[in-house]
């Protein structure tokens, strides 16, 4: 008598294996929708296939909610390794520290979870049983989609703030092409648009396995609105974003010319002490360049980072960047560090000289770098990472909008990855900063996708407020964004040089629905979710 074959039979292990590859997959098409890829129409359907491996799983007993999770945890996994793969090889080769190769995969394992969480949801507490699996009723589909979109948004928003936050590439931002989608972020803010791709996939799925289920001979003589009121959501938000586009500006506004200083200088050479008199020469021969323009810049932009100590580390860089300052006819914008003896605490900073130097003004950033300007739980990760940020920068408390003279503009100074931040941005914006600028220093990341994926963060924060948006970095990406999000390229990346132009500022801009109310969308989402979570809990307390 023979012995039984140990080789599964193929439909069942085809059954067990393919929701892990469904949620890979998942995993890949979101990676493919941001930069470098930057194909954001797949936003469309790239969470479908986890969604089908979440609500119809194989009939083989193990339809449980921890299944339901771990599928999420391995799309994220996929997602977070691969798009912060910058994270892991820029670093270890700047540091020559190998050790830094799993920073990408431990940030996405801490990640992975609000994926978890997400499929959860809708997995275990939305869809419970086979009879929900069916999706009968269009009202019933309609509120699931949507109460899954709104989960989604509130594991983004947590996201951004949790242990300090990291709310880089949130569902929307696959959008930020596509210009009359992303109007609507003037008063939804991404959150909004995350919503909308969500509740697109969700209703995807559902519609063809309603479509499925009552195929037959009464197929034709029910009226199903779930496709119909999908359909017309879309069009109601492209509809407004054109007009929006087509929209003119009315109000009075006033010409700024500007320079923008690209010094391209790798971050090998910023440590490098021998590399300081090349750098002050780089700078002053750029800098002098654009003084000589006719008519003179009313406004120079040197990146963050800039000299290469902080212009008040000693006298040689504090006189440099005060000579600098006295040859211009206009104002000088530059980002540098700041340490303020009595607290004995260091910010990063943005300085603005004006009147030849003579007059100074500071912004402290508020919002710091996780891994980059402090490390959270430092007597865990400093093993791994103590060498790349041997000292913490401490945040700044407000929002200081700075005041350019000639012409009388208020701006907003927004250091790094500060021009991500939506509900940051809007504090320097109702504080009446009329333009937004970034100074930022994406050189860490040599020629990875990190830059183009800070732009295309970015560009929502010009629709959010509608204020123009003017980008200088030290390697890139050195830009101009309009109030619709169009971007203009200034200066190619990792290109040494400096550009002139004249940007057009609004005098008395209107405030935007997300200007006045910030992240409304989220905290909506979130009371939606946290009310079905307490409705799922709440009968599993009560019935012992």
């Amino acid at each position: 008598m023979s012995e039984p074959s140990s080789i599964p039979h193929l439909p069942s292990a085809i059954s067990r294996v393919w929701p892990w590859l469904a949620a890979s997959s998942t995993g890949v098409l979101l990676t493919l929708c941001f930069p470098r890829w930057d194909q954001g129409w797949l936003a469309w359907l790239a969470l479908t296939p986890l969604i089908c491996a979440v609500f119809f799983p194989h009939n083989d007993g193990r339809r449980v909610a921890l299944r339901k999770a771990a599928l999420g945890y391995v799309a994220g996994l996929v997602f977070f390794t691969s798009t912060f793969v910058w994270l892991s090889t820029t670093l270890a080769a700047l540091y020559e520290n190998r050790w830094l190769l799993a920073l990408a995969p431990l940030v996405a394992m801490v990640f992975s979870f609000y994926f978890a969480f997400w499929t959860w949801f809708i997995g275990a507490v939305l869809v419970r049983d086979d009879a929900a699996r069916k999706f009968p009723r269009s009202l019933g589909n309609l509120g699931t989609a949507a109460a899954g979109a709104c989960a989604w948004v509130a594991h983004e928003w947590v996201r951004e703030r949790l242990f300090g936050g990291f709310g880089w590439n949130d569902l929307g931002v696959a959008l930020h092409r596509d210009l009359p989608m992303i109007q609507i972020a003037d008063i939804t803010g991404v959150p909004g648009l995350s919503f909308l791709v969500v509740f697109c996939n969700l209703m995807a799925v559902i519609i063809v396995r309603r479509i499925i289920g009552e195929l037959g001979p009464v197929f034709m003589k029910r009226i199903r609105w779930e496709f119909s009121f999908t359909m017309a959501l879309i069009a109601l938000v492209f509809a407004y974003g054109v007009r929006a586009l087509l929209q003119k500006e009315t109000g009075e506004s006033v010409s700024l010319r500007v320079v923008a200083v690209q010094p391209n200088i790798a971050q090998t050479e910023k440590f490098d002490a021998d590399m300081e008199a090349k750098i002050f020469a780089e700078l002053a021969k750029l800098t002098g360049l654009a003084a000589l323009a006719r008519p003179a810049p009313q406004l120079v932009l040197w990146p963050e980072s800039a000299t290469p100590r902080s212009m008040f580390a000693d006298d040689v860089n504090y006189n440099f960047v005060l000579d600098q300052a006295k040859a211009l006819d206009g104002a000088l914008l530059l980002g540098t560090t700041d340490f303020d003896p009595e607290k004995r605490e260091d910010y990063n900073t943005a300085a603005l000289l004006t009147s030849h130097g003579e007059k100074q003004q500071f912004y402290r950033k508020m919002h710091l770098v996780p891994f980059g300007e402090y490390l959270p739980l430092r007597p865990v990760f400093a093993p791994l990472c103590g060498q790349m940020v041997p000292a913490d920068f401490t945040p700044g408390r407000e929002a200081t909008v700075l005041e350019l003279p000639d012409p009388k503009l208020r701006l907003a100074a927004l250091i790094c990855f500060e021009d991500t931040l939506g509900e940051l941005t809007r504090r320097f914006v109702q504080g009446g900063a009329q333009v937004l600028v970034n100074i930022t220093n994406d050189g860490w990341f040599a020629q990875s996708p990190a830059a183009e994926q800070h732009l295309a963060n970015a560009v929502f924060r010009a629709v959010e407020n509608r204020r123009p948006l003017l980008r200088c970095g030290n390697t890139g990406v050195t830009c101009a964004v309009d109030a619709q999000g169009r971007v203009e390229p200034w200066l190619k990346p990792f290109q040494q040089g400096f550009v002139a132009r004249e940007v057009r500022i609004p005098v008395n801009p209107s405030t935007t629905f997300y200007t006045r109310h910030g992240d409304w969308f989220s905290h909506a989402a979130m009371l939606v979710t946290a009310l079905l979570l307490a409705r799922a809990i709440v009968p599993q307390k009560t019935s012992f």
